[in-house]
């Protein structure tokens, strides 16, 4: 059963080895990160499970002591999913993990054991609430760490350029974490989201699957658009 979720972006510039001289700007993401960490923690969960965009979405759920790296960004920076320190041959961390990875390592996680989910952006709203479901049955306490981006287009220098659609969808992205509101999760749409280049929309999904019948309330804790990409951060418990 699903207890506690919190919800964060995932640009790896977040971690301020990738930022470099820019790191002082997304302080305030991270410390809302952390903050929503504590949330996850407080509900005691037996299994914390983070989801999270990938191009080759995972066929299970990738085990803790999966390691992930941020040298495609150019920084001689390794993390691992998780605090077992075993390997696993073979995979590695999406960086949307990743990023997640470097959260829980820099946030001193030890509250449970911790497993990752790689989903992809094309996949339908249903299979992602039915992804969602099945996780939230892995464990008689479960929490989810569901990462992802808003739209890509909030201005003229974001990624995506500029798209008057762009802030409308976020704040209806907005509005639905910080009420805990998983149909209006469900209603977004695929379509839309990729046109925003928004890659929160499935993990998000998943969270609303994860989250029927759990009865829990949220709390928008930041809400922005540095660089032109929406970046939200919320509390479910």
């Amino acid at each position: 059963m699903l207890v506690a979720a919190a919800v964060c972006p995932c640009p790896p510039l977040l971690v301020p080895e990738v930022a470099g001289g820019a790191a002082p700007e997304l302080e305030e993401a991270r410390a809302a990160c952390a903050d929503a960490l504590g949330v996850l923690a407080a509900a005691r969960p037996e299994l914390l499970v983070v989801v999270g965009p990938a191009e080759r979405p995972a066929r299970g759920p990738h085990p803790e002591g999966t390691p992930g790296s941020f040298r495609g960004f150019g920084v001689d920076l390794d993390v691992r999913l998780g605090r077992e320190l075993g390997t696993v041959p073979g995979t590695v961390l999406p960086p949307s993990l990743a990023v997640a990875a470097w959260l829980l390592e820099r946030n001193a996680w030890s509250a449970a054991p911790v497993e990752g989910l790689g989903v992809g952006a094309p996949l339908a709203p249903e299979r992602c609430a039915e992804a969602g479901r099945d996780l939230a049955t892995r464990a008689a306490r479960v929490a989810l760490l569901v990462m992802g981006d808003g739209s890509a287009c909030r201005s003229l220098k974001a990624p995506g350029y500029l798209d008057e659609r762009a802030e409308p969808f976020d704040a209806r992205v907005a509005e639905a974490l910080g009420a805990a509101d998983r149909d209006a999760l469900m209603a977004l749409d695929p379509e839309l989201a990729g046109a925003l280049k928004a890659s929160g929309r499935a993990p998000w999904q998943v969270l609303a699957g994860a989250a029927d019948s759990a009865g829990l309330a949220g709390t928008l804790l930041y809400d922005e658009a540095p660089y032109g990409v929406g970046y939200l951060v919320a509390a479910w418990s």
